[in-house]
């Protein structure tokens, strides 16, 4: 039972909750709570902790996990290591994966999405969710958008992080001309669109391209775009928040694909 918040297993889980830096030295990540615990593949679970109440309540559940390493902490300590208000219960540290743009199979006509420098958390986690709900086949991110492990982000994606490929580029730009090499169209999602984004087939590949919150996509993303598209604001508002906007336009995708 580890009891005090100096253990060295209890400050290593902090710093990956609290520093990117370390998520990305170590390359893992934290996960806390049993829906998403059971969504994590068990080969990339490293460690878990657990308060005594949690383990006589799953005692079934934890048994058929046979975890490689189980720790009992108090209560206290869980709250400190977690970053919620309500703990509950279970803390993973999980291992990272990464995947290539190569990996993509562009045989089938593929539905992507890139993010241009998205720092909202709740934006990247909810875009990931998204796309696994559409099956798309990859979500291809800026590097200086958001960390995807962030704890934010994680919960976000509500254990979609598991199963969407989500590929990291530190040069966006060059991403995307690969796709254009590969057949893929790229469709700017722009305040300056001059078509409707549902006037558009997006029944071959495509890619939308979805901008920063509050600046949208960079100039040298968006010339890369083969269309401009909108979506219609008929109240006030100017734009979309980045999530929303996304949802739709996959969507428009998904209904033309399943006609």
């Amino acid at each position: 039972m580890i009891t005090s918040i100096q253990n060295t297993k209890v400050k290593r889980v902090c710093a990956l909750q609290q520093k990117q830096k370390e998520r990305k030295r170590e390359g893992l990540f934290v996960v806390e709570g049993k829906k998403i615990m059971e969504e994590t593949p068990i080969e990339l679970i490293e460690e878990v902790f657990v308060t005594e109440v949690f383990f006589k309540e799953n005692k079934l559940y934890l048994d058929e996990c046979s975890f490689k390493s189980l720790e009992f902490v108090t209560d206290k300590v869980l709250l400190h290591m977690s970053t919620l208000v309500t703990p509950q219960g279970i803390i993973g540290v999980i291992q990272q994966r990464t995947t290539q743009l190569e990996d993509i199979d562009f045989r089938n006509q593929p539905l992507l999405i890139a993010l241009d420098n998205i720092q909202d958390p709740g934006n990247i986690g909810t875009i990931i969710r998204t796309a696994d709900a559409v099956n798309a086949q990859g979500v291809i991110i800026s590097a200086g958008s958001v960390d995807i492990y962030n704890p934010k982000v994680v919960r976000a994606t509500m254990g979609s992080i598991y199963r969407v490929p989500i590929i990291i580029e530190a040069e966006l730009g060059e991403a995307l001309k690969l796709l254009i090499n590969k057949g893929v169209k790229l469709y700017a999602a722009h305040l300056k669109g001059t078509q409707y984004y549902y006037s558009m087939n997006y029944k071959e590949s495509a890619c939308f391209l979805i901008g920063n919150e509050g600046q949208g996509l960079s100039e040298e993303i968006a010339a890369l775009a083969s269309s401009y598209i909108k979506i219609p604001m008929l109240g006030k508002a100017e734009s979309l928040n980045a999530a929303v906007a996304a949802g739709i336009l996959m969507y428009e995708a998904v209904r033309q694909r399943q006609k």
